[in-house]
């Protein structure tokens, strides 16, 4: 039996994390520089080696806080890249995650150490090996989940307004939302909690605040709600 494990090639693994940040205005993808070749900038995932003591899981999330300082968000593993020479260098199989943020909660906390820079969805650099295929999964991933699930409430600050959250979907999808249609919608699944307050600073009259009702948030978060409205 052991003969068999020894005559075995030894593989890596790698974990690799999506980043998605929203900042008010644009989906972001969180990027690192990387030189791999001699006057040559080329942007990678976050991402690191699977240690022989840890699972994946607790691999993922610790090196996405030893990269970025960030603990307690969102991490969801996505798929399994094991193409024989996607990493020309060694033979590597990477465990892709996505996790999502609020850029603006979280501005202080990533760390300046590995040349860390958001990026733009609409303006993404040149990518690693096949770190882009990577993404183009996840944001179809990503949207696929915030159609069934209330999973876009991760993006935004604990307070928002219901333009907000538009605005954030639409970032998603990459497309426009009825106002009205929006809002009625959204304001159905009961999930939000509208505060006395209003935002201020944008307009005259302002825009009412609200929360997430985080019991039912967890109640329904696998349920499928058939969440997004129509356009």
């Amino acid at each position: 039996m052991l003969e068999q494990y020894q005559a075995q090639v030894k593989c890596l693994v790698a974990l690799d994390s999506i980043i998605f940040g929203f900042d008010g205005d644009e989906l972001k993808l969180l990027l690192v520089k990387r030189g791999i070749e001699e006057n040559d900038v080329t942007w990678s995932l976050m991402g690191g080696w699977l240690r022989p003591d840890e699972g994946l899981e607790e691999s993922a999330a610790r090196i996405l806080f030893q990269l970025t300082g960030l603990t307690n968000i969102y991490l969801e593993q996505l798929y399994t890249f094991g193409a024989p020479y996607r990493d020309p260098v060694e033979r590597t199989v990477a465990v892709a995650y996505f996790a999502l943020i609020n850029v603006n909660d979280y501005k202080e906390k990533i760390s300046d150490s590995y040349e860390a820079q958001w990026f733009s969805m609409h303006e993404l650099p040149n990518l690693l090996f096949d770190h882009r295929a990577m993404v183009d999964m996840a944001i179809q991933q990503l949207r696929y989940k915030a159609t069934q699930h209330p999973i876009g409430f991760e993006l935004l600050p604990e307070k928002f307004t219901i333009p907000q959250l538009q605005k954030l979907y639409e970032a998603i999808f990459d497309t426009t939302f009825d106002k009205r249609n929006f809002s009625r919608k959204i304001l159905s699944t009961n999930l939000l909690i509208k505060l006395d307050e209003k935002q201020k600073g944008f307009s005259k009259k302002g825009a009412y605040l609200y929360i997430v009702d985080n019991t039912r948030y967890k109640q329904q978060f696998n349920s499928f709600l058939n969440f997004i409205p129509g356009s």
